[in-house]
C-alpha cells in the first residue's frame, strides 16, 4: 500500500480485512470485512448500498453500480429487520477497483490521505474477532442505517475495533461523513479571515488547516467519546432499546448556505 493510494490485488486478501471500492465518481465508497472465500459482509440501507431517506438519495442512487436483475446465487440478501448482508466479492466490487483500509497508520500519513474513509488511527483486532463480529452481526443486525452515524464505514469500523461512539447526537465513526461535515465547516471557519487579510492564499491554508484538524479530532483512534462493546451486548443493546440509531429525515440534514 502507498501514500496515495490503498488499492491491492485480490490475491493480497485476507479474511478479516476490512475493504472498500469508490463508486462513480468517487461520490462515495462502499465497505466491508471480507471473511473468506470470496464472500464480503457489509451494512446497506435494507439492501441498498446508500441513502438518506431523502432527496439527496437521487444522487447517491445515481452514482451506485448498476445491479443485474438476476439474483445472484451466491449472495445472502439482507434479513427482514436489518441491512448487513453476504455478498460474493464480485457483486460487492460491482466492477470497481479493490482497496483495503488501513488501521494504526501515523498521524503524518492520516493527514497526508485527505479524503476520509480510507484509513484510521485505531488499532485493528485480531482477524478472528472481527470475523467473529461480522458474522454475528449477519445474523442479529447492526441496528439502523444512518449515513452520518450508522453508515457501511461505521460497520466494517466496528468490526475490525469493537469500538462505537455511543452518543449519538454526535458523528459517527465514518471518515466519509467527517469530510463531507469537515469541508463546509472548514470554508465557514476560515471565512472571518476575509476582515483581516485579502490575501487567498492564507484563507486556502486556514481552511485546509481546519479540515484536517476537524479530521483528526474526530477519527475513532483520537476520540474520547468511544467505549469498545463486545457483539453480543451491542447487539442486546440494540434490541432492547438501550441503544438507537435512527434514519436521517430531510428536516435534520444541514440548510444549504445561501
Amino acid at each position: 500500500m502507498g501514500l496515495l493510494s490503498n488499492r491491492i490485488e485480490r490475491k493480497s486478501l485476507k479474511p478479516g480485512d476490512h475493504i472498500y471500492s469508490w463508486r462513480t465518481a468517487y461520490i462515495y465508497a462502499h465497505h466491508g470485512i471480507y471473511v473468506g472465500d470470496d464472500k464480503v459482509i457489509h451494512f446497506t440501507r435494507r439492501g441498498q448500498e446508500v441513502g438518506t431517506g431523502t432527496v439527496l438519495d437521487i444522487l447517491l442512487v445515481s452514482s451506485g453500480p448498476t445491479r443485474s436483475h438476476v439474483p445472484c446465487p451466491t449472495c445472502v440478501p439482507a434479513a427482514e429487520g436489518h441491512g448487513v448482508v453476504s455478498s460474493c466479492l464480485d457483486c460487492f466490487l460491482a466492477g470497481g477497483i479493490l482497496y483495503r483500509f488501513e488501521y494504526a497508520v501515523s498521524p503524518a500519513l492520516f493527514l497526508a490521505k485527505a479524503r476520509g474513509g480510507t484509513c484510521t488511527l485505531a488499532v485493528s483486532d485480531p482477524d478472528d474477532v472481527v470475523i467473529h463480529r461480522a458474522k454475528y452481526l449477519l445474523d442479529n443486525g447492526f441496528g439502523c442505517y444512518n449515513v452520518f452515524k450508522n453508515n457501511c464505514e461505521d460497520f466494517a469500523i466496528y468490526c475490525k475495533t469493537g469500538l462505537l461512539v455511543l452518543d449519538q447526537s454526535t458523528m459517527g465513526q465514518s471518515g466519509q461523513a467527517v469530510s463531507i461535515i469537515g469541508g463546509p465547516l472548514a470554508a465557514v471557519l476560515s471565512t472571518p479571515l476575509r476582515l483581516v487579510t485579502t490575501n487567498v492564499y492564507g484563507m486556502v491554508a486556514t481552511a485546509v488547516g481546519v479540515y484536517c484538524a476537524s479530521r483528526y479530532a474526530a477519527d475513532i483512534g483520537m476520540r474520547m467519546d468511544v467505549v469498545k462493546i463486545p457483539v453480543e451486548d451491542l447487539t442486546r443493546r440494540l434490541a432492547t432499546g438501550m441503544l438507537q440509531v435512527l434514519e436521517p429525515s430531510l428536516a435534520a440534514l444541514p440548510a444549504p448556505a445561501n
